[in-house]
């Protein structure tokens, strides 16, 4: 399995293990890449203008510092659980396996580990945007990259276009989200499915299927590791929530 994970991190050229791999993981591999907002709004993009317009409103938080533009907005109302067009990924094969294997009633069904090269997703984008990645020299766009230049969703999505996706890194919000080592897609329509882009582009993406019997053994190996919900979800509730799993008695 970390063979399969770490699949192409060689880089010749800098001598270094250095993998472009986004990952996510799923306790069910029949589960599609559809965001929170299509499973709760369905077919009506208009509602995520309202959606985010009253969050943008109506956050009062310690964080509300974070909502300046839109696309701020939409990043903290993902963080929160929030419906949106955001999917989350992160740079760690070990955290998409704990997101595969923490659901213990899914241990009866295979899981999967969605592999993706955000470093080729990202130099398919259309002008201007593959310039500030060239301006910045780096891989992943950052939300002070995006907003610089588009700060409002509806401009993002007219730079991004149709038949394109991004990954972008979030601000540090919290420790939730630095220890999740987390980033997100965007795709520029917030009804879009991004399985449905990916199988026009077979060579940024591998599925890694998580067969149900082995489950159990790649779950133990984590918490060994220390990938827990007490580490990925800091406080009470991510506490809770590892005591819960890890002292659940196993069905023989």
């Amino acid at each position: 399995m970390v063979d399969e994970v770490y699949h192409d991190s060689w880089k010749p050229s800098l001598g270094r293990f250095r993998s472009d791999l986004a990952f996510r993981g799923l306790s069910d591999c029949q589960y599609r890449l559809e965001n929170s907002f299509l499973r709760n709004c369905g077919d009506r993009p208009e509602l995520e203008y309202h959606i985010l317009r009253n969050f943008r409103k109506y956050a009062r938080t310690a964080e509300s510092n974070q909502t300046g533009t839109q696309l701020r907005s939409l990043v903290l109302a993902q963080h929160h659980g929030l419906p949106t067009r955001l999917l989350d990924w992160t740079y760690s094969p070990f955290v998409a396996m704990h997101f595969a294997t923490a659901n213990t009633e899914k241990y009866n069904i295979d899981g999967v580990i969605w592999q993706v090269d955000f470093v080729k997703v990202n130099t398919l984008v259309p002008e201007p945007l593959n310039i500030l990645l060239d301006q910045e020299k780096c891989n992943a766009f950052t939300v002070e990259m995006l907003e610089s230049g588009f700060p409002t969703v509806h401009q993002l999505d007219a730079a991004v276009g149709q038949g394109h996706v991004l990954f972008f890194e979030p601000p540090s919000l919290d420790d939730r989200i630095v220890n999740q080592f987390g980033l997100f897609s965007l795709m520029s329509s917030p009804i879009s499915i991004l399985d449905n882009w990916l199988v026009k582009h077979p060579e940024v993406y591998r599925r890694i299927i998580i067969p149900a019997e082995l489950k159990w053994e790649i779950r133990d190996k984590l918490d060994q590791a220390n990938i827990t919900e007490r580490v990925l979800f800091p406080g009470l509730d991510g506490l809770a929530a590892w005591l819960k799993r890890h002292y659940q008695p196993k069905i023989l």
